[in-house]
């Protein structure tokens, strides 16, 4: 197993407890609690792959990723009580999720030839798009679509990574910084709320 492969598992674990977390704050039942966790976990991936033309999809030709999303998904139903009580245990999880993400879908794009901006637009891709489904099927505004630093931590995150790639730096030291700038860059854009600037005025945001 290559590094890669241990972040995009690390990040599957990630995001199928954030999905599974979403899930049980709406009072779902099981059955929607598995798919809420799956397709926050490969909702990402599979759009990645399909744009990218890998037939079948990743998760189609690896059990490991199903298991793991069925393991997460058990794992935060007996936890789950401590976890909901946490208010930023859903934001960590997702954040984590992004972070590393991020980096499986740069990946991705340079091993098919792609230029580096359609890398960070796949990085971007493959670390929100989960999210967005989640969201949407549990009936919240996507935090993609929202004045919040996420999309935008993801592409600060892939330009990090590729100016480690031009120092020639070692996967095992460019991955992890990668992954942990999209991570720091989100936190600390929440402890310090900064936002994307608002298209609307005061008055509009009152009116609603």
């Amino acid at each position: 197993m290559n590094f890669i492969e241990v972040i995009d598992i690390l990040g599957t674990i990630a995001f199928a407890i954030s999905g599974a977390l979403a899930a049980f704050s709406k009072k779902l039942d099981p059955f929607g609690i598995v798919i809420i966790a799956f397709v926050t976990a490969a909702g990402g991936g599979t759009l990645r792959d399909i744009l990218i033309g890998i037939e079948p999809i990743s998760w189609m030709r690896n059990m490991t990723f199903i298991h793991i999303i069925l393991a997460c998904v058990v794992l935060t139903f007996f936890f789950r009580k401590y976890l909901l009580k946490l208010r930023t245990t859903l934001f960590l999880f997702d954040t984590i999720g992004i972070g590393l993400y991020t980096v499986v879908g740069l990946e991705m794009g340079l091993k098919a030839g792609l230029h580096p901006l359609i890398c960070i637009v796949l990085g971007c891709i493959t670390a929100c798009f989960g999210g967005v489904i989640r969201d949407i099927l549990v009936n919240e505004i996507p935090v993609i679509f929202r004045k919040n630093i996420y999309a935008t931590a993801c592409i600060l995150g892939g330009g990090v990574y590729f100016i480690l790639l031009k120092f020639q730096l070692p996967n095992e030291i460019i991955f992890p910084a990668s992954a942990i700038s999209v991570i720091a860059i989100r936190i600390a854009a929440v402890v310090f709320k900064i936002n994307l600037p608002s298209p609307y005025t005061k008055e509009e945001i009152m009116e609603d």
